[in-house]
């Protein structure tokens, strides 16, 4: 009886590019479309959407070697993502009033 021959594994970086850049898409509607007043707790809303997101994108592929870590460089790196472009919003709105 012959064994099945490994498959090889796809690329950990397309699940975590998808997670950044809803991240990054996410923050940028939620700088323009929010109001001031609200704009914090709509980043946390947003936050939890790409980890929910990062989750689910690490389920559907399926491989649990090094499940843990790609959940977590997905979730640092959409906090990361959405922190430099809240900055930038931040710094923006310092100098328009």
């Amino acid at each position: 009886m012959a064994a099945d021959p490994a498959l090889a594994p796809r690329s950990p970086l397309v699940g975590l590019v998808v997670t950044w850049s809803v991240a990054a898409v996410g923050a940028i509607l939620i700088g323009i479309l929010a109001p001031s007043r609200a704009m914090m707790t709509w980043y946390v809303v947003g936050f939890g959407v790409c980890v929910l997101l990062s989750f689910g994108v690490q389920l559907i592929r399926a491989e649990t070697r090094g499940f843990i870590l790609r959940v977590a460089a997905g979730c640092l790196g959409a906090l990361l993502v959405m922190g430099v472009i809240s900055v930038g919003f931040g710094v923006a709105s310092l100098f328009t009033g």
